[in-house]
């Protein structure tokens, strides 16, 4: 049985194929979509645990794909990473202030992907809510994670 299913969405083959494989090597599902409207479509269908968002996208970007699962009560409290080559400490801001629970910068390690993606599985397991998030120490904070420097 795997550990969580992952949504996927990046509009790079290459991008998404390599996070699947890092992601099924550890034990999770995966589904891959390709855009913003088609990870909301199945974010919607198949009610993750986690999504991993590229915001750089066609059709509709990370940032409308956010305001679209947030603005639907079936996929209000679904934890999203934001997947980004935008790597400035301002564009990491943005993302947590914009309602991302995480933020992870291209390129990335295998490890730091999947301490990220444990890390809030597990916080998602505990009860911890959206509205409050734990800190890397374990305390209730209302900052949203912060992730190591790829």
């Amino acid at each position: 049985m795997p550990l969580a299913r992952i949504l996927i969405a990046d509009d790079y083959d290459d991008n998404r194929e390599l996070l699947r494989l890092m992601l099924e090597t550890a034990g999770y599902a995966v589904r891959e979509t390709r855009d913003g409207l088609e990870c909301v479509a199945a974010a919607r269908a198949e009610l993750p645990d986690l999504a991993l968002i590229d915001l750089s996208m066609p059709v509709l970007d990370g940032w409308g794909t956010l305001a679209a699962l947030r603005a639907d009560e079936r996929t209000s409290r679904l934890h999203c990473i934001a997947v980004t080559a935008f790597a400035a400490d301002q564009d990491r801001q943005r993302a947590l202030d914009a309602g991302f629970d995480a933020y992870l910068a291209k390129p990335y390690r295998s490890k730091d992907l999947l301490e990220l993606v444990e890390r809030i599985l597990r916080e998602s397991r505990s009860g911890s809510s959206r509205g409050g998030h734990l800190k890397d120490d374990g305390r209730q904070t209302r900052d949203r994670h912060r992730t190591p420097h790829a």
